[in-house]
């Protein structure tokens, strides 16, 4: 399907991770300019790597987290018609295992990170009263599934989104957020390889039997940026497989049926 991305420029952060890399494919197929942005030096190898299929890549090292880097890279990408918010980590599982500073960390790695780069990019959106923003937020952001800071940051990307969309539609700028479940990325054949059974575990808890790939993730945002979208703003929409439906597992077990 085509999304009509051609001679557009996509801003994706975290570009050079599990899901960035998986965006930065399907919008650069899609004739797209990805202006991808990673604080690590490998967004360079996936330039690289990405221009061996015609992909234009405009790669830019930038810790997010710093809104002078950010804005450095923004003015020199020029005209940007959709930012992926897609940089995110998770440091700390528990609340008992996170003290000031690591709150402090994760919440500027995950949510002040995408206002900086909200920040830079809505300006030239208003001139040109066009654009699109969308959020790569968690399901973490609706219920206390652990990593509690970065739960915090992933509720905080919905109220920032609601807030773009809400003062900036004026001028023909739409932003949304999607909510992924567990994701198939590269940190999982990590944790298979300790745990071969840990997939299992944790699709039991999905209506769907089984996790989210990186592809429908990718297609998702690009439903909310396209034109097929051009009435959806604000929303926050779940990619999960259904476990945020509701608990399959304690309803399996109060029902007594194995459905």
């Amino acid at each position: 399907m085509s999304w009509a991305f051609a001679g557009k420029t996509v801003a994706i952060t975290g570009a050079a991770g599990g899901i960035g890399q998986c965006l930065c494919r399907f919008f650069g197929a899609q004739g797209a300019t990805i202006a991808a942005l990673d604080r690590n030096e490998s967004v360079h190898a996936l330039a690289d790597t990405l221009g061996k299929d015609n992909i234009k890549v405009l790669p830019t090292v930038a810790d997010i987290e710093q809104a002078d880097q950010v804005k450095a890279a923004f003015d020199a990408f020029g005209d940007v018609h959709l930012l992926i918010n897609n940089a995110g980590v998770s440091r700390h599982p528990t609340l008992a295992a996170t003290d000031p500073a690591g709150w402090a960390q994760d919440i500027a790695a995950n949510l002040n990170g995408a206002h900086a780069c909200a920040h830079a990019v809505l300006p030239q959106m208003v001139e040109r009263r066009s654009g699109c923003i969308v959020s790569v937020g968690s399901v973490n952001g609706l219920s206390a599934l652990g990593d509690p800071a970065y739960s915090a940051a992933k509720s905080g990307i919905i109220a920032l989104t609601k807030a773009i969309a809400m003062e900036y539609g004026r001028y023909g700028i739409r932003a949304n957020c999607v909510l992924p479940g567990t994701v198939r990325t590269p940190i999982w054949d990590e944790r298979k390889a300790k745990d071969p059974d840990v997939l299992k575990q944790l699709e039991r808890w999905y209506p769907l039997g089984r996790i989210v790939e990186p592809e429908e993730v990718a297609s998702v945002i690009a439903f909310l940026a396209s034109d097929a979208a051009s009435a959806v703003t604000g929303a926050a929409i779940p990619v999960d497989c259904g476990l945020t439906a509701g608990n399959i597992v304690m309803t399996r077990e109060l029902t007594l049926e194995e459905f």
